[in-house]
């Protein structure tokens, strides 16, 4: 019989009701993998939350684990092209709500000052 990997131990956890609002489509495929995972979309959250905080050795700050396999990765491009989620992670930086206000422009700093 193959290693199996021994089972995590038990981590007691207090959980908290989250009131936060996201992109509609994004939401959808979120629900989607989280039932073609058989888990609730918190667990999904939690999951993948813990894994981008886990740096990939040597790519610290660049480069975080993903909870999700090459079947998940199948799921979600299913997923994202049945509900429409048409955009990428960088696309986040530009959403705007009708009704938003146009972002103020950034002040431009040296690369020095950036660095400094």
């Amino acid at each position: 019989m193959a290693d199996q990997p021994a089972p995590a131990a038990e981590t007691p956890v207090e959980r908290v009701q989250l009131g936060v609002r996201m992109e509609k489509r994004m939401v959808k495929v979120l629900k989607g993998l989280a039932e073609f995972q058989n888990v609730s979309l918190g667990q999904l959250l939690e999951n993948i939350v813990l894994h981008s905080f886990e740096p990939m050795p040597g790519e610290e700050g660049e480069w975080a684990a993903s909870p999700h396999g090459k079947k998940a990765l199948a799921a979600i491009a299913d997923l994202k092209r049945v509900y429409g989620m048409d955009y990428d992670a960088h696309a986040a930086h530009g959403f705007r709500e009708p009704g938003d206000a146009e972002p103020a422009a950034k002040p431009r700093t040296s690369r020095r000052a950036r660095e400094a």
